[in-house]
């Protein structure tokens, strides 16, 4: 006795169809969060050079405020240490992070996630 098998592969495709628009999903998620990382590496290195040049914290802040683009730079939080005037031959440290959604796509069950990043640099 043969059976009719005409909407098997439908069915097949209907299962698999979530799965694989998650899997993409995720993959276009990671590369953007991986860019913000990217970013903000950047702008941290170049905001520590700020302050290894003699720059205040508020120029470094404003700077670092100023230079990242990836998103809302008002939720970009900015960490300076030493506070304050900086002698020649320390160390100043700017920590920089970023709050991001992993899998925004998924709306209430996206995953919150902040991103760092930190640069030291040598007073001259």
């Amino acid at each position: 006795m043969v059976r009719k098998e005409d909407g098997q592969s439908l069915v097949e495709f209907a299962l698999i169809l979530p799965l694989f628009l998650l899997l993409l999903v995720g993959v276009i998620d990671f590369g953007r969060i991986l860019y913000t990382q990217i970013q903000l590496e950047l702008v941290s290195q170049e905001s520590v050079r700020l302050g290894g040049l003699g720059k205040t914290d508020e120029e470094i802040r404003a700077y670092a405020k100023n230079q990242f683009t990836q998103g809302d730079s008002s939720l970009l939080t900015v960490n300076i240490s030493p506070t304050g005037t900086r002698k020649s031959g320390t160390y100043v440290t700017v920590d920089i992070s970023y709050p991001e959604t992993l899998l925004d796509a998924l709306g209430s069950m996206a995953v919150p996630y902040t991103i760092q990043s930190s640069s030291t640099i040598r007073v001259e």
